[in-house]
């Protein structure tokens, strides 16, 4: 295999490696690996609930996914989506988001946008297939507009967009209970910007790398190195003690995974990617809450972005993110098909 390592700086905001460090008005933030990890697997630093809502919203759906659920509650809801998430082969996901990938470049014409052909798309249109929704279709555009709100903060407008995306996607939803549905829906808009993230930025930095290099190693380095998710919060509930300094009970923690997934104590010549690297990024999560669908998210990542190396060449331009504290999603990024 060729080796070839390449210079990958860190994202403007992505703070240094260093012990918490606490600001008075939006609490701790965790940066190094050994930290990261230990509040991930700390019961006592819990993910912020979202209250219940009306029926049919964003908000019902928020209050009843496993992702922002109470500790009692939580295992049940994950036990549903996981169980869904078990009779899905991620090679069969692979398999099938490579042939779209590549019916979707046969149909281009000289410039495609990966973000909105492929990143968007395709896996979403996968999922949304292979999870039983009656117009898959119709269902991306929908999970597409909840994940734009999913997270805390998102403007009025983009909620009631969700609103409505959440309306649309019940009826697609096989005709289960409330809970497991709204489970399903979770599934999907989970992986909207996530996977469209790591697709987009592995198209920006992989596309000329030599075709004897695993797709999967390098997928593997850029989840490291430039991750769609950039960190997750946590609010303690009751007093921690991490990497040396004391959190009160009800402090507000920001874990960033950005700056953990370069940490010199755990990772040699952090900024490099280095295929092959053993694979310890923390963007998936650990614990009970991490990421259910890591096999799944990088069967369709890789699959695509396979297809995108044996068939196109990057258009050399500026690349923006949409605005977002925690989420890394290119806006546009353009190759030319072959």
């Amino acid at each position: 295999m060729t080796v070839v390592t390449h210079l990958l700086a860190p994202a403007a905001g992505t703070p240094p490696c260093g012990p918490p460090v606490l600001d008075p008005a939006t609490g701790w933030t965790v940066t190094r690996h050994a930290d990261v990890r230990a509040a991930l697997l700390d019961p006592a630093c819990q993910v912020p609930v979202a209250p219940p809502g009306p029926p049919g919203t964003l908000a019902w759906l928020r209050g009843t996914v496993s992702r922002f659920s109470a500790p009692e509650t939580h295992p049940g809801r994950r036990a549903a989506g996981t169980g869904m998430l078990a009779e899905l082969d991620p090679d069969e996901l692979s398999e099938v988001a490579a042939r779209c990938t590549e019916e979707a470049l046969d149909r281009a014409a000289d410039r495609l946008d990966v973000m909105a052909v492929l990143a968007r798309r395709v896996p979403l249109r996968v999922l949304a297939e292979r999870l039983g929704l009656a117009d898959p279709d119709a269902a991306v555009p929908a999970a597409t507009a909840v994940a734009a709100a999913y997270h805390p903060g998102a403007d009025p407008a983009a909620v009631r967009r969700a609103d409505r995306a959440v309306a649309a996607l019940l009826p697609l939803t096989p005709p289960d209970p409330p809970e497991v549905r709204a489970n399903r829906i979770g599934l999907l808009v989970q992986a909207a910007d996530a996977t469209a993230g790591l697709i987009g930025a592995a198209a920006r930095h992989v596309l000329a790398w030599p075709a004897d290099v695993p797709t999967g190693d390098l997928l593997a380095e850029v989840l490291r190195l430039d991750p769609p998710v950039r960190g997750t919060r946590r609010i303690t509930t009751a007093p921690v003690r991490l990497g040396g300094r004391e959190l009160a009970s009800g402090s507000p923690v920001l874990l960033r995974f950005d700056a953990a997934n370069r940490d010199p104590a755990v990772f040699a010549d952090p900024d490099h990617l280095l295929p092959g690297r053993p694979h310890a990024a923390l963007t998936f999560g650990a614990g009970p809450r991490g990421c259910p669908g890591e096999r799944h998210a990088l069967a369709l990542a890789t699959a695509v972005v396979d297809v995108l190396r044996r068939r196109c060449r990057p258009v050399p331009a500026p690349v923006h993110h949409e605005p977002h504290a925690l989420l890394r999603v290119p806006t546009r990024l353009e190759v030319h098909p072959r």
